[in-house]
């Protein structure tokens, strides 16, 4: 296995470099995964998960969004997309990494899995692309009321005029995510929805690239992403044999402790009329799943599930 980093330019207006990483296995690949990243954290995260799959033939590729990792290379650029429609530029910038690792493998499959705010990314993703994909692994994902979505949207669109787009929004920071550890007894920290895994939950806690605050226009780039996943002219243009994995952690409060992950999983299935849907809870597990102490289960399942769909 080698790892290769290189840059492709964002679809922002600005030439922006958009860092990338490939983890690429010994021999021709037998798949290719792409990784869509979480909020506020970086692809490189998911290097373990990475090399894992390598070590079974697959290529593993993603991206630092715009305002993530090592793309944003000033600090006050962390949480920040751009400014023209942020929530479309984000898709198209993942699609372009798919067309340029695709070109340099052609046939072999390819697959995408999204995680957390990249889930969000993903379910856009396939509305917009998802005949050129043979699969989508939607990770941690969960679901917002389309009027609280109008309500928070508007409140970004206020404060970005108030105050800038780079404005850092605590309100709407707490808004988002003060609830998510209130069904844990005693929590040693702010993050700890985040995992079981305490050793995980401190080694995010201590990377200076994860775990900031967004600015305004980050919020309104996630609430936008969401927003578009309630309109049924967006979601029928999903290719209905597309095979889709719903999976995330039990215990994990963006997925309401998996009650929006089942009922994501029901809208697919029967009012958008998706033929291969597919639902994982994995018992016990919060936010991170890929980063418990049984995500060995988590990678096998995973790895399986791919392989039955390019049999």
């Amino acid at each position: 296995m080698r790892k290769e980093e290189f840059t492709i330019e964002s679809r922002d207006g600005k030439k922006t470099a958009i860092h990338c990483v490939k983890w690429i296995p010994d021999g021709q690949p037998v798949c290719i995964l792409q990784i869509v990243h979480g909020m506020a954290e970086y692809v490189e995260r998911y290097e373990p998960f990475a090399k894992w799959l390598c070590d079974r033939g697959f290529l593993v590729t993603g991206d630092d969004h715009l305002g993530h990792g090592k793309t944003a290379v000033k600090r006050e650029d962390l949480g920040y997309f751009c400014e023209t429609d942020p929530a479309t530029v984000v898709v198209r910038d993942v699609h372009r990494l798919k067309k340029t690792v695709q070109a340099q493998y052609p046939g072999v499959p390819i697959f995408i899995l999204g995680h957390s705010m990249g889930s969000f990314i993903v379910r856009n993703y396939i509305c917009r692309y998802g005949t050129g994909i043979q699969g989508a692994i939607i990770m941690g994902t969960g679901m917002t009321p389309k009027g609280l979505l109008k309500l928070t949207l508007g409140i970004a669109s206020i404060q970005e005029k108030i105050y800038g787009s780079h404005h850092i929004s605590e309100s709407l920071n707490k808004l988002a995510f003060s609830s998510y550890n209130k069904q844990i007894p005693n929590p040693r920290t702010s993050f700890d929805w985040l995992s079981v895994n305490e050793e995980n939950v401190d080694k995010y806690i201590a990377d200076d690239l994860c775990g900031n605050t967004f600015t305004v226009n980050g919020f309104r780039t996630l609430f936008e992403l969401i927003y578009r996943l309630h309109l049924p002219e967006y979601l029928n243009k999903m290719p209905k044999d597309l095979p889709v994995l719903f999976i995330s952690g039990s215990e994990d409060p963006v997925g309401n402790y998996g009650a929006a992950v089942k009922g994501e999983y029901d809208r697919y299935t029967n009012e958008l009329g998706m033929n291969d849907v597919t639902l994982k809870m994995i018992e016990g597990s919060r936010h991170e799943i890929l980063n418990e102490k049984n995500h060995e289960e988590v990678y096998e399942y995973l790895l399986e599930w791919i392989r039955v769909r390019t049999k």
